[in-house]
C-alpha cells in the first residue's frame, strides 16, 4: 500500500503519493532531461530497484516529483517541479531524516518547509554530445574491478566515501599511472542505456601531479567512451572551481543550469518526541 498525503492548505488541489509508474515519471523528467539526467538513468531496471519516488498531482496531472536513492544516510534526494508539489511530497511521502538534496535554487523554499537546509555550493550541470566534444589524446588506461583498491586509495585523499568493485564493473573508469602508481582517475556515477544518458564523476588527481592535464585526459577518455552509446554525457562542477570549469569547457562541455547541492535535516516540532512517548505509553496500557 502506497503512502498518500494531502497538504491541509491545498486539500482538494494537490495529492502527493508514492509511485512506481516509470512511464509517468519518464514523461515528466524528459521536460528537462539534462537537469533530470541522474533521475532518468535511475529509471533503468538495475537502478530503479534502489529508488523510491514521490509524485504530486494537481487535477490528475503531475506537477512535481522527488526521488530518494537507497543507501547509507544521508541519502541522495532529487526534486523537480512546482514548489507546492515538492512541499507536499516532502511533507508526507519522501521523508528521510537527513539527505543530500539536489534542487534548483527556487525550490529551496519548498524544501525549507520540512527541512533545515545547510549552506552549500552552487553547482553547474554541464553537458556534451558528439557534435561538441573535443577529444584529448593521452596515455590513459581502462580500469578494471581489480583496480578498486588503488582507486579508493586515490579517492581517500579527497573524498569521504569508498567505492565497491561493482562501481567499476557496472560503470566506466579510466586512469593514469606514473611509475606504476595510479595518480589520476575519472569514472561514472550512473549510466542509463534506455535514456541514452550518462553522468561522469569521481574525477580526482593526486595533489603532486596536478597541473599536467591528467584530469582533463581521464575525463575525456570516459566521455569519449560514453558518447559511443549515449546521446549526451553530463557532469556536475562547483561554480567556484575555475580550473575544473576550464578543463571541462576544453572538452566541449557547456553549462545547462545552475542548481544547489545541500545537506538537509528533517525539522520536527519540539513536542514531537513527547508525542511519540505518550503514544507508546497509551499503547502499552491498552495492551
Amino acid at each position: 500500500m502506497t503512502a498518500t498525503f494531502i497538504p491541509r492548505r491545498a486539500r482538494g488541489t494537490i495529492l502527493a503519493r508514492e509511485t512506481t509508474d516509470r512511464a509517468m515519471l519518464r514523461a515528466f523528467l524528459e521536460t528537462d532531461r539534462l537537469y533530470a539526467a541522474y533521475a532518468l538513468c535511475d529509471l533503468d531496471d538495475r537502478e530503479f530497484l534502489r529508488t523510491r519516488w514521490g509524485v504530486a498531482l494537481a487535477g490528475g496531472h503531475p506537477i512535481a516529483v522527488a526521488l530518494q536513492y537507497a543507501g547509507y544516510a544521508p541519502q541522495p534526494v532529487f526534486v523537480m517541479g512546482e514548489n507546492a508539489g515538492i512541499e507536499a511530497i516532502l511533507a508526507g511521502v519522501i521523508k528521510p531524516r537527513t539527505a543530500y538534496v539536489a534542487a534548483r535554487p527556487e525550490n529551496l523554499v519548498a524544501i525549507s518547509a520540512s527541512y533545515r537546509v545547510d549552506s552549500g555550493p552552487a553547482m553547474y550541470r554541464m553537458w556534451v554530445d558528439s557534435a561538441h566534444f573535443h577529444p584529448f589524446p593521452a596515455a590513459v588506461e581502462r580500469l578494471q574491478p581489480e583496480d578498486i583498491g588503488e582507486l579508493n586509495r586515490l579517492y581517500q585523499l579527497g573524498f569521504a566515501a569508498w567505492l565497491p568493485a561493482s562501481a567499476i564493473a557496472d560503470g566506466l573508469y579510466y586512469g593514469i599511472r606514473v611509475g606504476g602508481r595510479l595518480v589520476s582517475a575519472a569514472g561514472t556515477h550512473v549510466i542509463g542505456p534506455a535514456a541514452r544518458l550518462a553522468v561522469v564523476g569521481n574525477v580526482m588527481t593526486h595533489a603532486d601531479f596536478r597541473g599536467r592535464g591528467y584530469a582533463t585526459a581521464v575525463t575525456a577518455a570516459v566521455t569519449a567512451e560514453l558518447l559511443r552509446f549515449c546521446d549526451k554525457a553530463v557532469l556536475n562542477v562547483r561554480t567556484d572551481n575555475p580550473p575544473a570549469l576550464a578543463a571541462y569547457r576544453r572538452l566541449g562541455y557547456q553549462v545547462h543550469v545552475t542548481f544547489e547541492e545541500r545537506l538537509i535535516h528533517r525539522s520536527e516540532p519540539i513536542w514531537s518526541g513527547w508525542t511519540g512517548m505518550f503514544r507508546r505509553i497509551l499503547t502499552r496500557k491498552e495492551s
